[in-house]
């Protein structure tokens, strides 16, 4: 019995450790074209109807999201965590009205930032085909970092810090 246990929980690990391997290898490769795409906002209107206006003088993450998207759902809490100490701006696609996002980011509680690109084209311009994907930009407004799937609070932390050196 304790042989089979020690048997099944190796292969539990060694399983999750390939997982977790062919996941972020999936992710740089996809994440490949994004480091390519430049800063295109500017001045932009949240779905309060305010207008926000990039800070270029320190590092920003753009993030792509949808409200259906699970695993967008299971990021939004790390996403919120960096809004509070970094710029972001978050893009959600093909989401619905501005209100169903704001009841959607009241639901699972968060508040960070939202474009509502409602029919995809601001999206497409960046050439995002994923989500979730999130492009950090560092100070000069150039790439520093792409991620498509999930990412951990640190780890968006860490790029995040790193982009404002």
């Amino acid at each position: 019995m304790i042989n089979k246990l020690k048997k099944y929980t190796k292969e539990i690990i060694l399983f999750s450790i390939l997982l977790f391997v062919m996941s972020n290898a999936i992710s740089l490769y996809r994440s490949t074209d994004l480091n390519k795409v430049e800063l295109l906002l500017s001045d932009v209107t949240l779905i309060e109807g305010k207008s926000y206006t990039i800070n270029n003088k320190k590092p920003i993450m753009i993030h792509f999201w949808a409200t259906w998207c699970p695993i967008c759902k299971v990021e939004a809490s790390n996403i919120q965590q960096i809004s509070e100490d970094f710029q972001v701006l978050s893009i959600a696609t093909q989401s619905g009205s501005d209100e169903e996002i704001k009841n959607y980011q009241k639901e699972n509680g968060v508040n960070f930032m939202v474009i509502n690109d409602q029919d995809g084209s601001l999206t497409k311009s960046y050439g995002v085909t994923v989500f979730p994907t999130t492009i950090i930009y560092d100070t000069n407004q150039n790439v520093a970092f792409s991620d498509v799937g999930y990412t951990s609070t640190w780890v968006l932390w860490i790029k995040m810090f790193w982009s404002s050196l």
